[in-house]
């Protein structure tokens, strides 16, 4: 099984899919200017900074392996720079391989001076992200109800504020797109902002130095969590240094209070982002098998 996972994953790497980068926003953003510049790095391969004009880039499995279902990833770090291939295109490609079709998001990074309201620009563009694949589901042959959101770290706290804050439209919406997710797969996920188990850094970065108890407590997603939050995959690293594992523990809590179908790993051993423990097909192929159980992904 282990094997097959790593073969999987290899053979992703080298496969040609149908891939297109679109815009986001038909129209211009708000404040945007554009000094995005990318950088190479040995640990997670890409580094993007500066993101303030957002795109989605699509990943179109193979047509005799297309099952409907379709993921949105939000790669991770920390609300100042995205790593956009290791967390973004390489995971993209293994969906693929799945018959999933996946978009890798490039979501804003929060600037005051690129957008009015810090805050919420990645929020704004992971609903949109949602709000453009649900409308053009049948385009891309996806499933309208299958459609999941990924993230990695801060982008498994933006991935979780989507699956928690969708009935508060922050985008114009006049169709009434449902900007509900459909499934949560949250990777060593930033959850909190509180002072006892919130990353700081990402808080820092999205909410800037001036932070209020009421922003704490909007962006804190296990105080939102409620009957209707969609069905969730955590995993973490016991061993975590950087986001403590209690952030995916306490979210898993609140999901089970509020009965919402969750699965929850924990590694005793693994650094923030998996760099080299647990790999990539353990996790992967634990995600992939509640995706089955999930009826997201067939069984045969």
């Amino acid at each position: 099984m282990l094997y097959r996972f790593a073969l999987l994953f290899i053979l992703a790497g080298h496969c040609c899919f149908a891939q297109q980068e679109v815009p986001l926003y038909a129209g211009s953003i708000p404040g945007a200017d554009n000094e995005e510049y990318k950088k190479a790095n040995d640990q997670v391969d890409s580094l993007t900074f500066n993101v303030s004009i957002p795109t989605l880039t699509v990943f179109l499995p193979p047509k005799d392996k297309a099952n409907g279902t379709a993921v949105i990833i939000c790669p991770g770090g920390g609300y100042g720079v995205l790593l956009t291939k290791r967390e973004g295109s390489d995971v993209a490609r293994a969906f693929n391989q799945l018959g999933i079709t996946a978009f890798v998001l490039k979501y804003r990074l929060p600037s005051d001076k690129t957008m009015k309201y810090r805050s919420i620009g990645p929020l704004q563009d992971a609903q949109r992200a949602i709000q453009l694949v649900r409308q053009k589901a049948g385009q891309w042959n996806i499933n309208p109800i299958k459609i999941g959101i990924m993230g990695f770290s801060a982008g498994g706290h933006l991935a979780a504020t989507a699956g928690t804050h969708y009935s508060e439209a922050l985008i114009d919406n006049t169709k009434a797109v449902s900007l509900r997710p459909d499934f949560m797969l949250l990777i060593n996920p930033v959850i909190s902002f509180t002072d006892s188990i919130g990353h700081t850094g990402s808080r820092r970065n999205l909410l800037s130095d001036s932070i209020t108890d009421e922003q704490i407590r909007r962006f804190s997603n296990e105080l939102h969590v409620n009957k209707t939050t969609p069905p969730a995959f955590l995993v973490h690293s016991n061993a975590d240094a950087v986001v403590p594992v209690t952030n995916s523990l306490t979210f898993y809590s609140a999901l089970q209070r509020n009965g919402v179908t969750a699965e929850l790993h924990i590694y005793a051993k693994g650094e923030h982002g998996f760099l080299t423990a647990p790999p990539f097909d353990e996790w992967f192929g634990r995600c992939v098998y509640w995706m089955k159980e999930m009826e997201l992904i067939p069984t045969k």
